[in-house]
């Protein structure tokens, strides 16, 4: 296995990514793109369990498996922006296409949260993407808002450093239309004829798991769910959730 740092560029940000390669690249793999969620805390870039060991464990299995930072996430530049977040991911799409060692016909995203909920709009929307998987995919975003004002969520956001421009958003109303927009409730049934999977913890403190089984009640076939007992919201972190996702992905490339 080798990896590469690359630079993806959407809208004219420059986001920070890393690719990984089977050892034997005379042929064609699957590939994956890796998405993660809203962050909750400042990026640490020594963070160790991090999506770069979720990678490398797609890729052991013969994926070329690609992870990069969201606008506004990690060393990527911008601001937090859900319809930015889908240019981004198609961005993301367009580099595993260029790539030759990987099998076109074949392109998986496997998100997280609100990585996931980026990656049922995206596929929903471009027919290059072959299946999709999800940890802890919320039905839609009104429970982040709940009980809290605009102004303190962006205060927050402010903190964690995914809004690091000042001035940002110019319109609060359309900021926050963005995640009306790619809310994975009104996307989810266009995915199909392609494969589906929603792993969510029954125990999840962040997005309840509800949110799977009314995502999966409105999602096409083939569809499977996981509900995993006692697990939380990060599923990256539970060896469950990553075999599931992994075994499903297996089978269905």
């Amino acid at each position: 296995m080798k990896n590469a740092n690359v630079i993806l560029s959407a809208d004219e940000l420059i986001l920070s990514g890393e690719v990984y390669f089977p050892d034997d690249c005379t042929r064609q793999y699957p590939a994956v793109c890796i998405c993660h969620g809203i962050p909750a805390v400042p990026y640490n870039p020594d963070e160790k369990g991090g999506y770069g060991e979720l990678a490398a464990r797609f890729c052991q299995a013969g994926f070329v498996s690609l992870i990069f930072n969201f606008r506004g996430a990690g060393p990527s530049q911008g601001n937090i922006d859900m319809v930015g977040w889908t240019h981004d991911l198609t961005a993301a799409i367009d580099f595993l296409n260029m790539l030759l060692e990987v099998d076109k016909k074949r392109i998986c995203l496997l998100g997280s949260s609100g990585g996931a909920a980026v990656s049922v709009y995206v596929a929903a929307h471009d027919p290059r993407i072959s299946a999709v998987a999800t940890f802890a995919c919320p039905a839609e975003f009104n429970f982040m808002t709940g009980g809290f004002s605009a102004d303190s969520m962006i205060s927050r956001f402010r903190e964690i450093g995914i809004i690091k421009d000042e001035g940002f958003p110019q319109s609060v109303e359309k900021w926050l239309e963005g995640f009306q927009v790619v809310m994975p409730l009104s996307h989810i049934e266009k995915i199909a004829p392609r494969p589906l999977l929603l792993v969510h913890g029954d125990q999840d403190e962040t997005v309840p798991v509800e949110h799977a089984r009314r995502l999966y009640g409105k999602a096409g076939d083939p569809k499977s769910l996981v509900i995993l007992p006692g697990a939380g919201h990060r599923l990256r972190h539970d060896e469950r959730a990553v075999d599931a996702a992994l075994d499903w992905m297996l089978k269905i490339t």
